[in-house]
């Protein structure tokens, strides 16, 4: 069995530009740009730094960046009205919720209170169903996985019928 190595930079910086031609369309044809609602609750350094990247990259392609930082401390209710401004904002077109969520916080509801038509991650529950039904198809994928599948197509990787292992301990790897 040979290995093939695939340059995920090339793929991705091809696909920001095609990111980006298609934000200046959105924006060309609606007079303001596309917008990435967030959500962040307490300071990992981690999902602080995983967000400013989002953030880059939603500037360099010319989408707006709305983030609702919250303490660590915030409550319940404090997160689900986020997220709920968020969906009600008809500048925000797709939220993320950055995970994971401090130990007091219900990811689940606050996942499910996501609109399905702005669920950027492909982690509301509808979403996940589809994706594990046969035959149906999501509205939208989590990342990662998304990515694999672009990047095994990139090289012409036939996929279907192949045996794959996955390691990884998320709800969507």
């Amino acid at each position: 069995m040979s290995a093939t190595v695939i340059d995920g930079a090339v793929v991705a910086e091809r696909m920001r530009g095609e990111v980006a031609a298609e934000a200046k369309r959105f924006i060309d044809q609606y007079g303001y740009p596309p917008g990435l609602g967030v959500v962040l609750v307490g300071d990992d350094p981690a999902s602080h730094q995983y967000v400013r990247m989002k953030r880059r990259a939603c500037e360099k392609a010319g989408f707006d960046s709305i983030p609702h930082y919250l303490p660590q401390d915030a409550s319940q209710e404090d997160v689900e009205e986020a997220v709920s401004t968020l969906n009600n904002d008809p500048r925000v077109h797709g939220i993320l919720v950055q995970l994971p969520l401090p130990k007091h916080i219900d990811e689940e509801r606050v996942l499910r209170l996501v609109s399905i038509d702005k669920d950027a991650d492909g982690l509301h529950p509808a979403n996940i169903g589809l994706l594990a039904m046969k035959g149906r198809e999501p509205l939208y994928t989590p990342a990662t996985p998304t990515g694999c599948i672009a990047l095994l197509k990139e090289v012409g990787t036939q996929i279907s019928g192949a045996n794959a292992v996955v390691i990884g301990r998320s709800n969507i790897v």
